[in-house]
């Protein structure tokens, strides 16, 4: 595969669990997670197509449902198990990759592969998400061509769009504007004393000669946490699904949302869904405003705690129990085991146990 097709990738969400590095491409279900941290950390070390597999199939095949694994690089390889399929733009036209029963599962090799897709079941979900390298709830992957055919056409078709529609629009606009000059709801200064029109003609206008119109400024917006198409659990749950210790003395349980952060604010929250924020010292100012989101799961992640950075200025470090630091990725919500470590910075550090 070439090397723009192997890197590019984008995928649809769903309940499987893509991981993506530079040389392979992994699509396993949500009952294998533990698994992820794994492939994960062999993914973006680089490991070869043989390393990524051993990891994967090193808890037993009986916990693997269905999988697939592609390696990138001159030569495509592809494994499939279970219900995933696999598609492959070649040269000499489209090879698709399914399991045969009687095999535990289905090995191709491929030769001048240009793009593909691989997806669990009959997703009809467009993989117009962008994944460079990470891991995401996913229903499918695709990268390269795949998919492309009707890439070339799209830039033909706005062509027409410089065509005599635009000319008309400015014509009707410029000839109503110069015959009615005297009319105060056009006028953007102060109303004239001298006239009492403006007051009395348009109560509705309300406009006070100093407001600009504009499109609304969307820069302080809260932004969407968690992986697009994924359930949202509850703000609020009976129980907790676990329990928070910071290293500033202060236990936090979570059963709602929970900002954290120098200076933490909750937007885009209804007034009877606030979140639990929680304000952390950061004398050097290594902690954002509103550093992560912790959350209850949903879905797959049901009854476990997901954390997301929240575009962090100096990032977050997670350490799960026996596996190796990890930088989380902002917007990627990462389930956490218990007794998780998350390093903010300054100091501060959060310990999850159980509730």
């Amino acid at each position: 595969m070439t090397e723009d097709a192997a890197r590019t990738r984008t995928f649809a969400a769903g309940d499987w669990y893509a991981v993506v590095g530079e040389q392979v491409t992994a699509l396993i279900p949500a009952d294998a997670r533990a698994r992820v941290a794994g492939l994960w950390d062999l993914a973006d070390s680089g490991a070869t197509f043989e390393a990524v597999l051993d990891g994967l199939v090193a808890g037993g095949l009986s916990g693997l449902s269905g999988f697939a694994l592609v390696g990138h690089g001159d030569r495509t390889r592809v494994l499939v198990r279970g219900d995933v399929t696999a598609t492959f733009h070649t040269p000499s036209g489209e090879v698709a990759v399914a399991h045969e029963t009687d095999l535990l599962w289905t090995e191709r090799t491929l030769d001048g592969v240009t793009g593909g897709r691989i997806s669990v079941g009959a997703t009809s979900e467009q993989s117009d998400l962008a994944l460079v390298a990470g891991v995401a709830r996913a229903s499918a992957v695709q990268f390269g061509e795949a998919g492309a055919a009707s890439a070339p056409v799209e830039p033909t078709q706005p062509e027409p769009e410089p065509t005599p529609e635009p000319e008309p629009e400015p014509t009707p606009e410029l000839t109503p504007e110069p015959e009615e000059p005297a009319q105060a709801p056009l006028t953007f200064g102060a109303p004239s004393g001298d006239d009492p029109t403006p007051t009395g003609e348009q109560p509705a206008v309300d406009h006070d000669g100093q407001t600009t119109i504009g499109t609304p400024v969307q820069e302080f917006e809260r932004p969407q946490i968690g992986i697009p198409g994924q359930e949202v659990a509850p703000a609020v749950v009976a129980r907790p699904v676990a329990k928070l210790v910071f290293s500033t003395g202060d236990v936090v349980d979570v059963d709602r949302v929970i900002l954290v952060g120098r200076a933490p604010e909750a937007r885009r929250f209804a007034s009877s869904d606030q979140p639990h924020l929680v304000t952390v010292p950061s004398p050097h100012h290594e902690i954002s405003s509103t550093h992560l989101e912790i959350r209850p799961g949903a879905g797959a992640d049901h009854g476990m705690a997901v954390v997301t950075d929240m575009g962090s200025t100096n990032g977050t470090v997670l350490v799960q129990p026996g596996l190796p630091p990890e930088d989380l990725q902002a917007g990627i919500a990462v389930s956490l085991i218990p007794g998780a470590i998350l390093d903010l910075g300054d100091g501060v550090t959060i310990q999850t146990t159980n509730a």
